[in-house]
């Protein structure tokens, strides 16, 4: 069916990581649309999977609003946060990056031994104060490995050695851990917790928080098992505590372990990230009608598939019968199996050489843009040969 006069396009990407926010991707693919069609109705949603820049894409997908939280960050110093009620006025988003993120510290600072989440449990008091009934909560891009320790302080949970004195803030500290006293702040009972995590992680283990995640935020093999003893005493004095197992759930090892503190502290939720995403904007309401969606990302292979926000958009749209296009950055081996899942073009912004993607990396936005061009191009000449 030939699309309208004024068509209806759905510009639905996530970030180009470390090159542009969604927020800058949705308005560029649209002025590249708009070159073909003038009248197009284009309806841009930005969109993150849980990472950086989720609070911002919700807010700005549902005509929220970003609020400020003093709070501390993962080394103790005073930060002012970004956290968002979304257009519902009743959710909450915040990303724990925003107050515990590895971008908070400078190359030397980092060290998963001492830094803490009591800044991310103070954002998300701030979130629970406001009146929120859900809270949803990003955990990509930590700088620590408390398990969720520090923010538990936040929330007035004491952390005690054998001695009975209290321990020290950070994911080091933990090995001497022998019991936990304190329950959690009455503002967090009438809220629901949902996280954005698409990582499947467990707690401990070679496939756990430290293994996995430790050597980007500074763990030598050395400190890395420091902080596995560490957690594993941690999980067996939290168990107990809460008489819950926290340690082999999916996700339980995100963000440092995070996710176990999350469950163990507040009942947390742990769902995948582009499917949260998706509902929190509403995302199956906003194709009806549509005549396009075009997604978009840095990267398109083969793993674009495994739980990406691209793929959800992708057969979110199938779904409903409208077709898909996407703007990439490049492509990589594996991409074609995002066509099979549905995407009918995708154009990329570079060719094969490092100094058209470093081009590309530095000033992404008018490639962007004519790259949705060549997409709306290519798509108005093959109907106009049918």
């Amino acid at each position: 069916m030939p699309e309208r006069d004024a068509p209806r396009v759905v510009i639905a990407p996530q970030s180009f990581k470390g090159s542009a926010d969604a927020v800058a991707v949705a308005s560029a693919i649209a002025r590249g649309v708009r070159r073909i069609w003038p009248r197009a109705d284009c309806v841009e949603l930005p969109l993150a999977d849980g990472g950086e820049g989720t609070a911002l894409a919700l807010v700005r997908a549902t005509g929220g609003e970003m609020r400020s939280a003093r709070v501390h960050d993962p080394l103790g110093r005073e930060i002012d946060a970004q956290w968002g009620v979304l257009g519902d006025r009743v959710t909450a988003v915040l990303e724990m990056a925003a107050a515990s993120g590895l971008p908070l510290l400078r190359e030397h600072e980092r060290d998963p031994r001492i830094t803490s989440t009591r800044g991310t449990g103070e954002l998300i008091l701030a979130a629970a104060a406001s009146g929120a009934q859900r809270i949803v909560i990003g955990i990509g891009g930590s700088a620590t490995n408390d398990g969720g320790a520090g923010m538990a302080r936040a929330f007035g949970y004491r952390f005690f050695d054998a001695a009975g004195a209290e321990l020290a803030e950070g994911g080091g500290a933990l090995v001497h851990l022998a019991r936990i006293e304190g329950q959690t702040d009455p503002r967090l009972i009438r809220p629901a917790i949902d996280v954005a995590c698409d990582v499947r992680n467990p707690l401990l283990g070679p496939e756990g928080a430290t293994a996995v995640y430790g050597p980007q935020k500074g763990a030598t093999p050395e400190i890395q098992r420091e902080l596995e003893a560490a957690l594993t005493r941690y999980a067996d004095v939290v168990e107990a505590f809460v008489g819950r197992d926290v340690r082999s759930v999916p996700g339980a090892g995100a963000a440092g372990g995070l996710g176990a503190g999350l469950i163990a502290f507040l009942d947390a939720r742990l769902v995948s990230g582009s499917a949260l995403v998706l509902d929190a904007v509403g995302f199956d309401k906003r194709l009806v009608g549509a005549d396009l969606v075009i997604t978009g990302e840095g990267r398109i292979d083969g793993q674009s598939i495994y739980g990406k926000l691209t793929h959800a958009v992708t057969v979110a749209a199938r779904r409903r019968g409208v077709p898909v296009a996407a703007v990439a950055g490049m492509i990589g081996p594996g991409h074609e199996a995002m066509r099979e899942a549905g995407i009918e073009a995708i154009e990329t912004l570079v060719g094969a050489s490092d100094a058209e993607q470093e081009a590309a990396m530095r000033d992404p936005l008018p490639r962007i843009a004519d790259a949705a061009e060549r997409l709306i191009r290519g798509r108005a000449a093959a109907r106009g040969s049918r």
